[in-house]
């Protein structure tokens, strides 16, 4: 049976040479920063040779190319050109001309 583990994110990736190291994070349950906020704690770290990381790299482009086309996920490049677009139709559609 293999072991899995939950991140909420990756905190840094280091190149050393041909080896990649990726630490992954996730948001500590007791810890907080002075917003009250829960703290990123590392977790674990992935070490791989620089051919595997950029294969991986290539992996989760394309995973995350089927979630943009499904609207799963939204790029954040989609969202600002959204805004640009609203604001160029003189902003959103519920607003009163008498304020204007």
């Amino acid at each position: 049976m293999s072991s899995e583990l939950y991140a909420d994110g990756i905190g840094e990736i280091t190149v050393t040479g041909t080896i990649v190291r990726i630490d992954l994070m996730s948001l500590s349950a007791t810890d907080r920063d002075a917003n009250n906020n829960p703290k990123p704690v590392f977790r674990q770290r992935i070490i791989m040779p620089v051919d595997a990381f950029a294969n991986a790299v290539d992996l989760m482009q394309k995973a995350l190319s089927g979630l943009v086309e499904a609207g799963a996920v939204r790029r954040i490049g989609d969202m600002s050109a959204a805004a640009d677009i609203q604001s160029a139709q003189g902003g959103p559609s519920n607003a009163s001309p008498n304020f204007n």
